[in-house]
């Protein structure tokens, strides 16, 4: 009996031994596909037994077998389950594809939610899909997302906007940059990815269209767009991607050329107390070309395409040629000639009858503006963990380049450079913020106005021998030598033309680069803007003080503008304008039994220049089934005249002055003295004189009922709204003329008065209403479809007022990919495709009809797992449709790359 123990032990024991010795060990980590994220509480079970292991707080397990290979299945609630053959013992990663709507999102109310259980409309991207766009930039996605628009103004210059209202530097629509403001304080656009994260920084972006001023301060009236980046202590490692194209095919106003494109970050944790990030990222490539040559009937700011070219319109004013803007009428020559040769004076009154309008010769912007863009970012931030649950965070984002911009004129923005900066307190329940915007244009220059005044400083429009006397002495000439209008006219622009410098030439230069170097408070193009923005602000979210049986938080900012364009751009001359600006929210969230969330929250903002305003907003989520709610929302939103609406004073050619809205101007233009008319009204016949009253901010209340939920076995998710909203105190512009001499006003002055285009308020009640439709569907082998089809409608806008509304009716997109197909799932590819309905746009710079648009956008990826990089040959626009989605700016046409990226995935 002994012995037979003795044996027993003996070979359970062996046993024992032979399973230690044959026992291997598998290492790895689960990840988040879409942001790269370990997920916590993952499971690992060998596939057939019980046998397996969960994931730490990092997503990182490990699990032993008695041999190789072996099938693990690897799941995770709200994510898709995935089998992973394992033939070795080398270091898994497994991604995990989260299910349709699982998201969780904090930007829709503050509150961590799954995102099909928000009370608004958010559209998220994530990493994923930023990896597998077609797009040369992550910021050009946005574009394809349900309800958006994009203006285009060159190609690192595009702003996105919702609901309408769309436009170069959009006043209705917030950018966040990692909680900053991403627009410049002084020209009053949002620099985008001239200054924004690089393309490898980018963790994911949330849009909410609509208003959003409640938790996002005043802009948010159309919408806003929040970016976030990546932190160091999740995101490490060294990332590279490098970007070859070429663009310009079938151009005629620019040939074929290249487009580069470099990105690199660094993000490294030292401890378990210090991260930090490191990135970089250059563009450079020949721009896209402004070609619109139709001639325009320019009054003011205002005006319409109409028929003629320059060689059968005397006073052609190409909407993309500058210079020709100056414009006189002849008859004055005509009618001098004849006071010193009476004998011709009876000849010269046959054709004075009329006006004889007659402009300057111009240049192409093609001509003009160096098509060298250039965009180089460095950003970075030094990250440490006070304790598990706060982090300081000190970080920033310089950029500076060259881009064209479209604002009242065509503006190059040469050398400019903005940097923004914060230190920030994060903790899970609360934060602190201070940030910093410092905005230096450079040497930007103001493209028409450098033009016309290269052109006087060549030959004068103005004077006895300046080129006007010229070109009617020559007419008269031609006239008298029995030539027909038509020759006359071509027979006296060359005489007066005769010396004129080509483009580009030696003399040229050296007149446009004296013009542009001058400050426009000098006579000169160059543009001086030197504004700074500083910003503090805090949040506090009680939730866990009342055991998260209610949400609430509250929070506040303090914002201080510094407007220092040293008279170029504000009235400035005398030193800088400061404005202060305040604001407070809080929100309060209920659940109520299984079914209904409430949510209320409320918003008050002061400006220095304005009352205060109280904004509201409530909001109901319905659970009418697993995974389907339906959300009902009214949200109000509000905005202060923008810095350049309160502060601008800059002469926009000829008689024009764009001029902002205070006091101020009423009294330094002397409009009490010397009335100023309503332009239109005098246009037609009708005297009305303009009476100021201070201007207030504008407000819109929105009301949208919507649903989402998952369909087809969770692979089918909807998501359907419908809004309406109603503005009050709407701000625009309107045109008023004032008689130079202070004589009384006539119709004439619409041509030779001082014209002044100032914001004013819309006392009537501006609507606005629209929907949208998107679909999005998984199918089996990592295949997606989706689709969205929306729509935006402007009504009762008094007769006389710009609205700028700028919005297609109907918009489409759809999009077709694979996120991993072939062998270990390394193929990859993704279809996008754009269409939008012709509409009619306005601008201070040119207004007219812009045709349908339809592009589409390609790629197809091919990963080397071995070597952790992913080869993408693609395209945007690749069937070349050159198109332009603002009048007067670029033609944007094909842009083709194939691009190589080095831990990306």
């Amino acid at each position: 009996m002994r012995i037979a123990l003795r044996l027993s032990a003996i070979t359970g024991f062996l046993c024992l031994v032979a399973t230690i010795s044959f026992a291997q060990t598998i290492k790895g980590v689960v990840k988040n596909i879409d942001n790269g994220e370990g997920i916590s509480a993952a499971s690992i079970v060998l596939k057939g037994s019980t046998q397996g292991a969960v994931a730490n707080e990092n997503g990182e397990f490990q699990i032993n077998v008695t041999s190789l290979p072996v099938t693990l299945t690897v799941s995770s609630v709200n994510f898709e389950s995935q089998d992973v053959s394992v033939t070795g013992t080398g270091f898994l990663t497994v991604t995990l594809k989260p299910l349709l709507g699982q998201e969780i999102v904090v930007s829709a109310s503050r509150f961590s939610e799954r995102l099909l259980e928000s009370p608004v409309t958010v559209e998220r991207v994530g990493a994923a899909a930023i990896r597998n766009t077609p797009a040369p930039s992550y910021y050009d996605i946005v574009a394809n997302l349900k309800g958006v628009d994009v203006v285009t103004s060159s190609l690192t210059f595009k702003t996105p906007t919702t609901r309408g209202f769309m436009g170069s530097g959009n006043l209705r629509f917030n950018q966040i940059v990692d909680g900053m403001d991403n627009q410049a304080p002084g020209l009053n656009f949002s620099v985008g990815t001239v200054v924004g994260l690089t393309q490898l920084d980018v963790e994911s972006m949330d849009l909410l269209p609509g208003a959003s001023s409640v938790l996002y301060g005043p802009g948010g009236m159309n919408g806003t767009l929040l970016i976030n980046s990546k932190n160091p202590f999740k995101y490490q490692g060294l990332s590279l991607e490098l970007k070859e194209g070429i663009m310009h095919l079938g151009d005629a106003g620019r040939g074929a050329s290249p487009f580069h494109n470099v990105a690199l970050r660094w993000g490294h944790k030292v401890s378990e107390k210090f991260a930090f990030k490191i990135t970089s990222e250059f563009i450079q490539a020949k721009d896209w070309v402004a070609q619109d040559y139709r001639n325009y009937a320019r009054i003011g700011t205002d005006g319409t395409p109409k028929g003629g070219t320059r060689l059968t319109d005397p006073n052609y004013d190409g909407i993309n040629v500058y210079g020709d803007e100056t414009s006189a009428d002849i008859r004055q020559v005509l009618n001098g000639v004849a006071a010193q040769a009476p004998f011709l004076a009876p000849y010269i009154s046959t054709l004075t009858t009329n006006p004889i309008l007659v402009s300057r010769t111009g240049y192409e912007e093609r001509e003009i503006i160096d098509p060298t863009t250039m965009n180089l970012k460095i950003g970075g931030s030094l990250n440490f963990k006070l304790t598990p649950a706060t982090e300081l965070i000190v970080a920033g984002n310089w950029g500076t380049g060259n881009t064209v911009y479209t604002g009242s004129d065509r503006y190059s923005l040469k050398n400019l450079k903005i940097g923004q900066y914060k230190i920030e307190l994060v903790n899970k329940n609360w934060f602190l913020r201070a940030s910093t915007t410092q905005e230096n244009a450079g040497e930007s220059f103001n493209a028409t106005v450098t033009t016309r005044l290269t052109n006087e400083a060549w030959k004068a429009s103005g004077g006895a021998t300046g080129w006007f006397a010229q070109y009617g002495q020559a007419f008269l000439g031609s006239k008298l030598a029995g030539q027909t209008d038509y020759n006359a006219h071509l027979a006296a622009r060359a005489a007066a033309d005769i010396g004129r410098p080509d483009a580009g030439s030696a003399e040229w230069k050296r007149l446009f680069d004296s013009v542009r170097a001058k400050p426009i408070s000098q006579g000169g193009g160059l543009f001086v803007d030197k504004t700074d923005l500083y910003n503090y602000e805090g949040q506090y979210n009680f939730s866990e003080m009342f055991n998260n049986v209610v949400d609430f938080l509250v929070g506040g900012n303090f914002k201080r503008y510094v407007l220092n364009s040293e008279g170029t751009l504000f009235a400035d001359s005398t030193g800088t304008i400061p404005i202060n600006e305040f604001g407070g929210y809080a929100q309060l969230s209920k659940k109520l039994g299984e079914v209904v969330r409430i949510t209320l929250g409320g918003r008050y903002d002061k400006n220095e220049n304005f009352k205060g305003r109280f904004t509201p907003r409530a909001t109901a989520v319905f659970t009418v089934a697993n995974n389907s709610n339906i959300r009902v929302s009214y949200q109000t939103a509000y905005r202060f005249p923008s810095t350049q609406q309160q502060w601008i004073n800059l002469n926009v050619g000829g008689n024009t002055r764009l001029i902002g809205g205070q006091e101020q101007f009423w009294d330094f233009y002397n409009f009490r003295g010397n009335k100023v008319y309503y332009l239109n009204d005098l246009r037609q016949g009708n005297q009305r004189e303009y009476d100021y009253v201070k201007y207030k901010p504008e407000t819109v209340s929105s009301f949208e009922l919507g649903y989402k939920g998952l369909h087809a076995d969770n692979r089918l998710m909807i998501d359907i709204y419908g809004y309406y909203g109603q503005y009050r105190d709407f701000i625009t512009r309107t045109l008023l003329v004032q008689n130079r001499a202070g004589a009384a006003i006539s119709q004439s002055d619409t041509l030779n008065g001082n014209i002044y285009s100032v914001p004013t308020n819309i006392d009537e009640g501006v609507k606005t209403y629209g929907f949208g439709l998107g679909l999005d569907y998984r199918l089996p082998a990592n295949f997606t479809v989706s689709a969205n089809l929306s729509s935006d409608v402007l009504s009762d806008v008094p007769e006389g007022f710009v609205s700028f509304f700028n919005a297609p009716k109907y918009r489409f997109n759809a999009s077709f990919g694979n996120t991993g197909f072939g062998p270990q799932d390394r193929a990859s590819f993704s279809l996008a495709y754009r269409w939008q309905d012709t509409f009619y746009y306005n601008g201070d710079f040119a207004n007219g009809r812009v045709p349908k648009i339809n592009t589409l956008d390609a790629q197809v990826s091919y990963r080397l797992l071995e070597a952790k990089s992913v080869v993408k040959i693609g395209g945007t626009n690749i069937l070349n449709q050159y198109y332009v989605n603002a009048i007067g700016n670029a033609r944007v046409g094909g842009l083709y790359y194939i691009s190589f990226g080095y831990n990306i995935f």
